[in-house]
């Protein structure tokens, strides 16, 4: 599983020429899902995820986690993080998980998601979306469940 983590100061998914989830201050989360990952992998995603420090305290210092600045989460599915491109120039996206096992999990992460944020939105899995954001540092990360311990 990896996730595409981004601070930003606002952030929204447009689906069809409307506006399907909208955040402001808090976290632009891109979520793609391996043909292995499971709930327990999620779990562990979810919470590296909600606790993780990146937000700054009053000493400038990214002290705070999501929960501690009211943060807001947009969740955003994207099989293309498992892209593979060693061969030729035309990505391969066989690890990717299967459509319906992901599907499954996204939905299980965005349920997971809603116990621990006040605020969660979402994308629309499989759907054609337009992604907006304004990341505030800018501050990204990559959070890959291969590497987590």
């Amino acid at each position: 599983m990896r996730f595409i983590i981004q601070r930003v100061q606002h952030a929204s998914v447009t689906i069809d020429g409307k506006v399907h989830g909208a955040v402001g201050k808090g976290l632009l989360v891109l979520i793609g899902i391996g043909q292995t990952d499971t709930t327990e992998i999620a779990d562990k995603m979810i919470s590296k995820l909600v606790n993780m420090r990146i937000f700054e305290d009053e000493n400038g210092k990214t002290n705070l986690a999501l929960r501690d600045v009211q943060g807001e989460l947009l969740l955003v599915s994207q099989f293309t993080l498992y892209a593979d491109c060693r061969k030729g120039n035309r990505p391969s996206f066989i690890r990717a998980g299967a459509p319906d096992m992901a599907e499954a999990l996204y939905n299980y992460i965005i349920e997971q998601c809603r116990q621990k944020a006040d605020c969660v939105q979402c994308g629309e899995f499989g759907a054609d979306m337009k992604v907006e954001l304004l990341n505030d540092g800018p501050f990204t990360i990559i959070l890959d469940s291969d590497e987590l311990g």
